[in-house]
């Protein structure tokens, strides 16, 4: 039996023309919809969840298979019955990459260098290092443990946080006891409703001095106002690829926020990513089309 698969975009078709038991069809969200809608069983679709007149073309459809690590757009407009699966595995190393990155950035004072060279002044002084650094890493997912393979070379020692406890990894209930320990906190759980504002003036206040707030999950986990309030007094000091909101209209504080490296959404925005998210994407309907059920299934809100 021959599995329909709606493909938006010629990569994809090269993508799954390779999996056994596949028909990619090429259609985008906007286009006319092809004949062959009638038999689609998976969408892989654009961004954005499409509106109902695109369903209603899609009696047959099973499954829709993401793109994206995130399914925050997804849950709740899904048609009954019709299964959502995610891209989880394909930003991971992209995403741990620029956490790194902009630790490195911040301790060792990349940004006073560069504006030095810009001024033609040899500035040399010393600065903190990653060394010795505890780093919270809450969201013990595939971000987490890519993030974690990464610093770890560098002597930082990791905390793993999930949403529930188990071996090698704390559950969020034992966050007001483990902030305080740690230099770095970085975030990397989905947008939920049990993550939206998570990060809120009482938890800020339970990080120690001088510590790092990273944000690389979606900007609505952190109460931006009250990490603004921290950022302003030079008691924390951020790195954010997230914001809310997003992104930060003209005149924000977060613009001028003392101790805040920002960078626009970019932490998976890198080459080859759309190849990786394909890789992903093939692999999971290959199981579907072989009657398993996807790894990445989305089960309540994620």
């Amino acid at each position: 039996m021959t599995l329909t698969v709606l493909v938006p975009d010629d990569e994809g078709m090269t993508v799954l023309a390779e999996v056994p038991r596949v028909l990619p069809v090429r259609h985008q969200w906007g286009e006319p919809v092809p004949p062959e809608a009638a038999k689609a069983e998976v969408l892989i679709p654009g961004k954005h969840p499409p509106g109902e007149e695109l369903w209603r073309t899609l009696p047959n459809l099973k499954l829709i298979q993401l793109l994206a690590a995130g399914a925050e757009d997804w849950v709740g407009k899904v048609p009954d019955g019709v299964l959502l699966s995610t891209c989880r595995g394909a930003h991971g190393g992209s995403t741990a990459e620029w956490v790194v990155a902009a630790l490195l950035s911040m301790y060792r004072k990349l940004d006073v260098f560069a504006g030095a060279q810009r001024e033609g002044r040899w500035d040399r002084q010393s600065t903190d290092t990653l060394q010795g650094k505890r780093v919270l890493i809450i969201g013990a997912g595939d971000l987490g443990q890519h993030l974690r393979r990464r610093l770890e070379p560098f002597d930082a020692r990791c905390t793993m946080v999930g949403m529930t406890a188990r071996e090698g990894v704390h559950g969020v209930r034992e966050l007001p006891s483990l902030l305080g320990l740690h230099d770095v906190v970085v975030l990397m759980v989905p947008l939920t409703s049990r993550t939206r504002g998570m990060v809120d003036a009482e938890f800020l206040a339970e990080m120690r001095d001088g510590a790092v707030l990273v944000n690389v999950a979606r900007g609505a986990v952190v109460v931006t106002d009250a990490l603004v309030a921290e950022l302003t007094t030079g008691r924390l000091r951020a790195a954010l690829d997230v914001t809310d909101p997003e992104p930060a209209p003209p005149g924000h504080p977060l613009w001028t926020a003392p101790g805040l490296l920002l960078t626009p959404h970019v932490g998976g925005a890198v080459r080859g990513v759309r190849g990786r998210s394909y890789a992903v994407a093939a692999a999971e309907i290959a199981r579907y089309a072989g009657g398993e059920l996807p790894d990445n299934l989305v089960h309540g809100e994620y």
